[in-house]
């Protein structure tokens, strides 16, 4: 029989979830901090700010830390880590090991941040933004360099003489 998924520490990750962004919005109208104020500007910073916080933790040697308690085995590289079996360990071990789960909890983080510390906020959102198109766009310039070499190593095609009538 196989074992039920942990569906009560589901639950309450969501209600952890659901209570912390309940808090934050009071808190931001008891500061008088509005935040309707955010631009489309700020939310593709976010976008991104959200993707390279989500992927660092859920994927890079350097959070691996944070993983190895809730992962099979040895945490390191982030690829192909299997959550542990079994109650709240195994709920984190799928949280933070899923990079679009991980960038939910990464995006409401960052929006909080910015609503109730303004400065801070921006300067840790412009950061991880700028790192993830900085991800971008070592991994297009890779792939471009790539092709190019590629296409250099092909053969030259010999032209085609055209035939004369006779």
């Amino acid at each position: 029989m196989d074992k039920q998924p942990p569906y009560r520490e589901y639950a309450a990750i969501m209600g952890v979830f659901g209570a912390g962004l309940a808090a934050a919005g009071g808190l931001a109208r008891v500061l008088g901090r509005n935040p309707a104020g955010q631009t489309p500007l700020d939310f593709v910073v976010l976008s991104a700010a959200s993707f390279k916080a989500a992927r660092t933790l859920a994927r890079d040697e350097v959070t691996s830390f944070l993983r190895e308690p809730f992962v099979r085995g040895h945490a390191h590289s982030g690829h192909d880590e299997e959550p542990v079996e079994g109650g709240t360990e195994q709920a984190i071990g799928e949280l933070i090991t899923c990079s679009r789960c991980a960038g939910t909890w990464a995006a409401a983080g960052l929006a909080v941040t910015q609503i109730l510390a303004p400065r801070f906020g921006r300067l840790l959102t412009w950061s991880l933004a700028a790192a993830g198109a900085n991800d971008f766009l070592q991994a297009t310039f890779k792939a471009l360099t790539e092709k190019a070499d590629e296409l250099e190593e092909r053969p030259t095609p010999r032209p085609v003489q055209a035939r004369t009538a006779a």
